[in-house]
């Protein structure tokens, strides 16, 4: 499968129209995250910064949309495929919008130092459900094998997420270091996958249209519960696991097995 060496080797992988059936679902399930935020939602810009930027996540269980298309979509199938992996977890989705005039990018960042999942074997699908140009997503070929992880930051105080980060690496400035980009104009439901490794950010979006990106991440065979320096995003406290578990399948379930 030529997606599936691309995606080891460099970390990231354009899937034209992978949920490309299910994108009026996926609109009906943002529409109703942001009548209904949950716990996590957030509102990223400062005073005086134009427009809306929204997120949220881990909202999958109270939002039959989004169930329906994690359990019965294409997805598991593609990322054990580009994986290689036999099981695929559910980790948890993910909502970014970015309603038209919002100028703020959204940082470069690797997601694998705010998780407290480790292993070779995972993936995140950032889907449009709006056409995407200038405000696509942007991702560093081959930063999934960097010896070290990038500092990660909170992204509307700007203030490291760590209070030790003498583990991670400062965050690059690729655009300026002429680091790899790939980025795509996207129609709705195509979808770029990309490790947990593999930093990403995007621009502001300056158009006149909405820009409204589903997101999920899922895990294989080798991902197993790591310790960080501090509580995690997603913190799922309470969780019990210890450092070499496999994610609990009650709150992460195997949502295909091979």
């Amino acid at each position: 499968m030529e997606e599936a060496e691309t995606f080891r080797r460099d970390g990231v992988v354009l899937l034209r129209g992978l949920f490309a059936d299910h994108v009026e679902t996926l609109r009906a399930g943002v529409t109703r995250n942001m009548a209904e935020p949950g716990p996590h939602a957030a509102e990223n810009l400062k005073p005086g910064e134009g427009g809306r930027f929204f997120d949220d996540y881990c909202n999958w269980s109270r939002i039959p949309e989004f169930e329906a298309v994690i359990r019965d979509g294409p997805a598991a199938r593609a990322a054990a495929d580009l994986m290689g992996s036999r099981t695929v977890q559910l980790f948890h989705d993910h909502v970014l919008v970015k309603e038209p005039g919002t100028a703020k990018p959204t940082p470069w960042h690797q997601d694998a130092p705010y998780y407290f999942v480790e292993g070779m074997q995972t993936v995140s699908f950032w889907s449009p459900l709006d056409p995407v140009g200038d405000a696509t997503l942007r991702c560093v070929a081959g930063s999934h094998r960097w010896p070290r992880q990038v500092l990660p930051t909170r992204w509307l105080a700007e203030t490291d997420f760590y209070a030790d980060g003498g583990d991670y690496m400062p965050v690059p400035d690729p655009d300026a270091e002429g680091m790899d980009i790939r980025e795509w104009p996207m129609e709705p439901g195509d979808a770029v996958a990309f490790t947990f490794g593999t930093l990403h950010g995007a621009r502001g979006n300056r158009s006149d249209t909405r820009r409204r990106a589903f997101s999920l991440r899922l895990v294989g065979d080798d991902a197993r519960y790591v310790a960080r320096p501090g509580p995690t995003s997603p913190p799922f406290p309470g969780h019990g696991m210890q450092p070499g578990d496999r994610l609990r399948e009650d709150w992460f379930p195997t949502i295909l097995h091979r």
